[in-house]
């Protein structure tokens, strides 16, 4: 017997949940906070050498003697802009954040209208959560660059939009398009609109600014990701297949394509094809755990327990105490009626995952076989805390308590039974009203 809800299994909520948080492409993100360099300054003066010199150690990335020569270049010009910007520069390639941020925010304060320096400092307080980022980001959009005076600003918008797309999301939008005006052959701003007209539920504005960034480049791992993704969302599975599967036909080396359209395949009830995908992926990249487990349960559930069985095996072996995998093993045990060893199995999984509505009722239903009737109807006690009643729980209990001889208690959970089976459940609901005519007091 099923003690799951009725409406979904498991394994189709969690590969959603998955697919959910797959919205944004990893590429898009890469070049928000990357950082620029300027035209070398022409300075006067007795120190302009070593000013020059160290912009010439920064090009050779050279960095430690590039800072050397700043340090001592600022102790005679405290209030050059130009070395505070490098020396900002420097410690951001560095990786020392701190230092870059307080650097530039001199190179700043020494000449407030340079767009380089507005714009740096706003990416490095953007990337340290800082939300002063959002003066700088702004400043920098109404400077003069001093080169490439559209592609500059683009990038400044960009970051601006970065900053915003969590808190401010209309302005958000606003300066993604900003940066979609200057650049109208690039399909990152697009992207970006379209992810937070996703997070305004805007799905029709999301889906136009997607085929925007596809009109602009057809073959986008980043736009057929974001498309299929949001066709996914919003069920459309038929349209997110075509996508999916244009993904592959472009990179059919891709691992991580052939997953997607699996658990894709899977969400929408093609479930062996969803299988195929999930082990061409796996053959080209074996060790994807995330894959493994996915590829185990969509085993489980097209009746392929001895190939579920092996993948559980293998993933117990590099991750013994995860509760995900020692239910899926029992699941899989379910199946085989191999209950004894499905009880120890799903007894492990709830003791690492206590919490677990689903488990329990798998419990239940294996202690229920194993005839261990008061572990069953504590466990089905343990899933009404987390999960609504079903016609089946009710069921359960009823033939526990009639297995103790607990005929009050019996009696009392087939009455249950019966007011919510609806005759959904022929031979139980013949069994209840035979049993209740045995158990309960003659009247």
């Amino acid at each position: 017997m099923n003690l799951q809800t009725e409406s979904i299994s498991v394994l189709v909520v969690v590969l959603w949940l998955a697919l959910f948080f797959a919205l944004m492409p990893a590429a898009i993100a890469q070049n928000a906070g990357k950082t620029v360099r300027h035209h070398k300054v022409q300075e006067q003066g007795p120190a302009a050498d070593e000013l020059a010199e160290a912009e010439s150690d920064i090009e050779k990335r050279d960095y430690a003697n590039a800072e050397l020569l700043l340090k001592k270049y600022l102790k005679a010009q405290s209030e050059n802009y130009a070395a505070w910007y490098d020396l900002g520069f420097l410690y951001h390639e560095l990786g020392r954040r701190e230092e870059s941020i307080a650097a530039y925010r001199k190179s700043v304060s020494a000449k407030p209208d340079v767009f380089e320096s507005n714009l740096n400092l706003g990416l490095e307080l953007a990337d340290s959560g800082d939300p002063q980022a959002e003066q700088f980001l702004r400043a920098a959009t109404k400077l003069n660059p001093n080169s490439n005076a559209a592609q500059a600003h683009k990038r400044a918008w960009m970051g601006l939009g970065r900053l915003l797309e969590s808190t401010k999301l209309d302005d958000a939008i606003a300066a993604f398009q900003q940066a979609a005006n200057l650049d109208p052959k690039d399909p990152e701003p697009h992207l970006s609109s379209g992810a937070v007209f996703e997070k305004q539920q805007k799905a029709g504005e999301a889906e136009k600014e997607y085929q925007r960034a596809l009109n602009l480049a057809p073959d986008s791992t980043d736009a057929l990701s974001a498309i299929s993704n949001l066709y996914m969302r919003e069920k459309r599975f038929a349209d997110a297949e075509a996508f999916l599967r244009k993904l592959i036909v472009l990179h059919p080396g891709d691992a991580g394509a052939h997953f997607q359209l699996g658990r894709m395949l899977a969400i929408s009830g093609k479930n062996e094809d969803a299988v195929s995908e999930m082990e061409a992926g796996l053959k080209l990249d074996p060790a994807d755990r995330t894959a493994q487990h996915d590829l185990a349960d969509m085993d489980v559930d097209s009746g392929k327990y001895d190939e579920a069985a092996r993948l559980y095996a293998t993933l117990m072996n590099s991750s013994p105490n995860d509760p995900s995998v020692h239910r899926g093993l029992g699941r899989v045990l379910l199946k085989q009626k191999k209950f004894a060893q499905a009880e120890q199995e799903l007894i492990k999984a709830v003791t690492l995952k206590p919490d677990s509505g689903e488990t329990y009722g798998e419990l239940a239903v294996a202690a229920n076989e194993n005839k261990d009737y008061p572990l069953a109807i504590k466990a089905t006690d343990m899933r009404a805390k987390y999960l609504p009643e079903n016609p089946m729980s009710y069921f359960l209990r009823a033939t526990a308590y009639d297995h103790l001889h607990d005929a009050k208690q019996a009696a009392r959970y087939y009455h249950h039974f019966l007011d919510v089976a609806g005759g959904k459940y022929p031979d139980q609901e013949w069994q209840a009203k035979h049993r209740l005519i045995a158990i309960e007091p003659k009247r």
